[in-house]
């Protein structure tokens, strides 16, 4: 058995039986490029689909920066498969299209399949004991803003705390006097109990 290493982009180590090592001197032709071993111009000339399927599989990779090992796999297997289903879609004598315009079919068809996003709510813990019906926790994203007031008021989150603290904010909707420095302008909008 022979070990040559050779040096392309990366370093190309082989183990052979076949072939001769290379004579020791420049390994250079006439116009100074480097000229492969014997094994390795052998090995390209009749590897098939190994290396060139990993190059395809590369070559448009939705692999990203992660620690976890399991993504990264994850990734790669759906690589692979596209990588696949590519091959059999060429081979089957289809329309011919590039590798990458398949991906790229294949994805958008796999999203129409999906259909669209559907939100869940779960409700954490028991709900708590108030009214469903409060109006003016409804329609909090319609015409709630704080507008200036002609005459002071009492701030009405203040005043329900124990508070005396005059405003001359209101509630646009409500007419209703709430502080805008403090967080009584959002409370009165989102909090059910008051």
């Amino acid at each position: 058995m022979k070990a040559i290493l050779w040096r392309d982009k990366r370093d190309v180590c082989t183990l052979t039986n076949i072939h001769n090592t290379p004579a020791e001197g420049n390994f250079c032709n006439e116009r100074g490029k480097a000229i492969k071993p014997q094994i390795v111009t052998g090995y390209n000339h009749h590897m098939g689909y190994v290396d060139k399927g990993d190059r395809k599989a590369n070559s448009y990779s939705i692999s990203c920066r992660t620690f976890k090992w399991t993504k990264k796999l994850f990734f790669h297997l759906s690589d692979l498969a596209f990588l696949n289903s590519y091959i059999l879609h060429s081979s089957c004598g289809s329309k011919k299209m590039s590798h990458r315009y398949f991906r790229y079919t294949l994805v958008r068809n796999i999203l129409a399949h999906a259909g669209p996003e559907q939100r869940v709510t779960r409700q954490l813990g028991t709900p708590p004991n108030v009214e469903s019906h409060i109006t003016r926790l409804e329609v909090c994203g319609s015409k709630h803003w704080p507008i200036p007031s002609e005459m002071q008021l009492r701030c009405r989150m203040c005043k329900a705390r124990g508070v005396t603290h005059k405003v001359f904010m209101t509630c646009r909707k409500w007419e209703v006097g709430l502080c805008v420095k403090k967080t009584c302008f959002k409370d009165y909008h989102t909090k059910a109990q008051i």
